[in-house]
Formats: structure tokens, C-alpha cells, sequence
């Protein structure tokens, strides 16, 4: 009897235990429409070891890569999608090396999305604190902050000023705005929360790419049972 892959719906051939095009496990049955002997146990036990996820190497292989990829994202911060794509493909990365450690070596979508998760949350908040811990030392340490104050008067506040102005916020609002993003306390509050939006763009891209890479292993890959 002809089935189809539950997942890719790709025809699965007659008695195969496994989808030859993404590796999934399937259900056999035999002519008379049970089981096949012994695919049920088979067929959970594949699914359990590649739904979880052994986190001491996980964390290992995590830590290889996400402390470099936490630290070259600050440098790539002025060209945003760059850190982006450098994280998606260290998480893609982790969850490679994590999958070619384990035995079955196979991996579900979702747990290489966990995986994603935790690289990506080492990743991301070291990346938040080199970028505070840089402006903190240059402008207390290095005695930059006139550059800084010089750049933030002469760059970003027009480009606010333009965003406020095409949003249709009328002047005596706009001019209170920009009285606040020139005071410290607006410029602290700006960079804050440009920090943590960087880190969970990181966050969300790391997901994402651990969900590549378990997709990838999946397809290339398949349960040693």
C-alpha cells in the first residue's frame, strides 16, 4: 500500500519505516491494515529522541559559537542585517554540530528551535552589553562624548524630526520631543531601547535559523535504529 509522508507528503515506499526525502519516521502497515511488528515502539522512540534535546552538549556546541557571534554583532551594528543573517547562521551552525554528536543523529524542527532560542539568548544580551559597555567607556574613559553629543545632534535627531514630522505630529509637540532626545536622560532611553530591540531581532533570527538547521539535518539525515 502506497503512503505519503505526513510531513512533506512525498510517496513513501512500501515498508520503509522512514520518509526518504526528510527522514521522518513512519507508521508501517501490514497488508491486513495493523501495525506492522514492532513499528509503533520504533516509531514513537525515533520521534521522542529527536523531539528533545540533551542540553549539556547542546549547551557546548551553544557556547562555541554564540559567544564569538555575540561579539562580532556589535561591530556590525551600524549594518543591522548583517548581524542578523551572522546570527541565523550560527544558530543554523549549533544545532549541526549538536545533531552530529547524538545518536540517532536526527532532530525535529522544534527542538532545533530551542536550540536556536538558547544561542540566541546568550548571543543577543552579550551583544546588548558590549554595545552599553562600549558607549559607557567612550565617553567616561576615552572622553568621547563630544563626538557622541556631535553625532547625535547633527544624525539622529533630524532623522527623528523627520519620522515625527511625516507621522503628522504638529510642531510644539515635536519640539517637546526633541527636548527630551537631547536631554541624557532621552539619549539613555533611546540607546536602551535600541539595545533590546537589536537583541530580540537576534533572538527572533536565531530561532529561526536553529529551525533551518534542524530542517536541513532532517533531510539529510536520518534515524540510526
Amino acid at each position: 500500500m502506497e503512503i505519503s509522508c505526513t510531513r512533506c507528503h512525498q510517496t513513501v515506499p512500501t515498508g520503509s519505516c522512514y520518509c526518504p526525502v526528510c527522514g521522518l519516521p513512519q507508521l508501517v502497515y501490514s497488508a491486513d491494515g495493523s501495525p506492522g511488528p514492532g513499528q509503533p515502539d520504533r516509531w514513537n522512540e525515533a520521534v521522542r529522541d529527536a523531539a528533545s534535546v540533551e542540553w549539556k552538549p547542546a549547551l557546548r556546541s551553544a557556547l562555541m559559537l554564540a559567544i564569538p557571534a555575540g561579539v562580532l554583532c556589535p561591530m556590525l551594528y551600524p549594518f543591522g542585517f548583517l548581524g542578523l543573517f551572522l546570527m541565523a547562521m550560527a544558530a543554523a551552525w549549533v544545532v549541526v554540530i549538536y545533531v552530529r554528536s547524538q545518536r540517532p543523529a536526527w532532530i525535529t524542527v522544534g527542538a532545533g528551535a530551542r536550540i536556536g532560542l538558547v544561542t540566541g539568548l546568550m548571543s543577543s544580551w552579550l551583544t546588548a552589553a558590549l554595545i552599553g559597555v562600549s558607549l559607557f567607556l567612550m565617553r567616561f574613559f576615552f572622553h568621547q562624548g563630544k563626538s557622541f553629543d556631535d553625532l547625535w545632534q547633527d544624525q539622529i535627531i533630524p532623522r527623528l524630526t523627520q519620522q515625527w514630522t511625516s507621522m503628522g505630529t504638529d510642531a510644539a509637540s515635536i519640539a517637546i520631543l526633541k527636548s527630551f532626545a537631547l536631554s541624557p536622560e532621552g539619549k539613555a532611553g533611546f540607546i536602551l531601547a535600541s539595545a533590546l530591540f537589536l537583541a530580540f531581532a537576534l533572538l527572533l533570527f536565531a530561532v529561526a535559523g536553529g529551525a533551518l538547521g534542524a530542517r536541513f539535518m532532517a533531510r539529510s539525515r536520518r534515524p540510526e535504529i
